[in-house]
């Protein structure tokens, strides 16, 4: 009988696992694949759930906070947490790992940790299909039930606008220049490129469409810039902005490109590339500019994860190719509310950062436990995230800018804008370096609030 579509994604995680049997089941590849297909569909090796049961997939800011506070508001709530990784790394303060002023233990964390602390179950594992008929979520140590399910496995890249398809093209930037904005192996890469740095060109590209971090890859230029600064470095880097402006803190970055870093950093906005070579490392622009370059970050534009896609909960919003088809005041999927979707994978314009997902990750942790004990979520449920962040302009010497806003969602407009939005942009006095204390302190409160 053939295998319906539905089946076949079931075991599309397969093969993997029946190559490696057939290492020493040559002769008995039936059984070999029976045998795989036995694992992958047994249930998944944690405790039988004592109540309902709330898995989580992504253990980003978002999941950590949902999987902490759903089982803190209701004990009684079986809570599983999965990602993928063994350890968790933070994307936020990277940029300050990459160069050196801070060490790498700074953001690396134990999963386990969390779970402990939380009272939750932690499983290591990758989700492969989510049947929502069945609630069930196939991953490759076996299936899990639930009885609520939580997507929250962040970005990935959107390299479309540069490759055209081409995947070997694809496959050369991923691996040669790293956006490194999804931390763990891409911010490795970053910070050893950064280390052997011998000078010449480094490109910092920055997309377009609502990406992960705005500030992110300012923030990163300033601090090679000061890296090379420092170390008497004979080198250049060069930012590729899609956009017209800098997309945030404007006038702090500005001011540090000009005041501190005049001779180190080229800022070129409203910059469309057409085509980029990694063998002959050079760039080309709609304009017909080439810039040719020693190393880069190319960061790309995002869009949602794809197992948005695989459990069908995905569409294009306004911004970005398949994020999450959610009620924007709710986090439920539309037409399955048994199913939520958070932090980068919203299609919503709030900020794709720890902090928002963070304090977004309370809100829909109280979302749940209400729909759990019988109650109707909508619009007037809803409440604001809250976005602060603080991005270094300086490493030695620590000086930051920040930012600190809510959001609204406007009827007219049918779109949600900030809300009650300041910043603190005087990076060159006293509050620079209170900023750059606070830069610290806020991470290290996010770490204590996940972990």
């Amino acid at each position: 009988m053939a295998l319906s579509r539905r089946d076949a994604m079931k075991f599309t995680g397969l093969a993997a696992v029946t190559a490696a049997a057939s290492g020493y089941a040559k002769g008995n590849e039936g059984g070999a694949k029976a045998a795989a297909q036995g694992i992958l569909l047994s249930p998944a090796p944690i405790p039988a759930a004592k109540g309902p049961r709330v898995v989580i997939v992504g253990a980003g800011p978002s999941g950590l906070t949902i999987a902490k506070y759903v089982k803190k508001a209701n004990p009684k709530v079986d809570v599983v947490l999965m990602d993928k990784r063994s350890v968790f790394m933070s994307g936020f303060i990277s940029n300050l790992v990459a160069t050196g002023v801070l060490p790498l233990d700074f953001i690396t964390h134990d999963f386990l940790e969390g779970a402990r602390n939380g009272n939750y179950t932690f499983l290591q594992a990758t989700a492969h299909e989510i049947d929502r008929t069945s609630k069930t979520v196939y991953t490759n140590e076996g299936t899990i039930k639930y009885d609520v399910l939580v997507l929250a496995p962040g970005i990935d890249y959107d390299y479309s606008k540069w490759t055209n398809g081409d995947v070997e093209l694809e496959t050369a930037l991923r691996t040669k220049f790293p956006g490194a904005f999804i931390a763990g192996s891409e911010t490795l890469t970053l910070k050893s490129k950064i280390e052997n740095m011998e000078g010449g060109v480094f490109v910092q590209t920055v997309p377009g469409g609502n990406y992960r971090c705005l500030p992110g890859p300012y923030e990163r230029s300033c601090l090679i810039a000061d890296y090379m600064k420092r170390n008497k470095i004979k080198g250049k880097v060069v930012i590729l902005d899609e956009n017209p402006n800098i997309t945030i803190k404007a006038d702090g970055f500005h001011s540090a490109f000009e005041k501190l870093y005049k001779d180190y950093i080229t800022y070129m906005p409203s910059t469309t590339i057409t085509k980029i070579d990694p063998v002959k490392q050079r760039i080309t622009t709609e304009l017909g500019e080439e810039i040719d370059f020693n190393d880069a970050a190319l960061y790309s534009r995002v869009r949602g994860n794809k197992l948005l896609e695989i459990a069908g909960v995905a569409k294009d919003s306004v911004f970005n190719k398949g994020e999450a088809n959610i009620d924007p005041f709710t986090y439920q999927v539309i037409g399955d509310k048994n199913v939520f979707c958070t932090g980068d994978v919203r299609p919503m314009g709030f900020s794709k950062s720890a902090n928002t997902a963070n304090t977004e990750g309370k809100i829909v942790a109280k979302n749940i436990v209400k729909y759990l004990a019988g109650e109707e979520l909508s619009q007037k449920t809803w409440s604001s995230p809250l976005t602060v962040c603080y991005s270094a302009v300086q490493g030695v010497e620590m000086r930051a800018i920040s930012v600190h806003a809510e959001y609204a969602y406007d009827e007219t407009k049918k779109s949600f804008g900030f809300a009650n939005a300041g910043t603190m942009e005087k990076w060159d006095g006293a509050d620079g370096i209170a900023g750059g204390k606070g830069l610290v302190e806020w991470g290290k409160g996010l770490y204590r609030d996940f972990f």
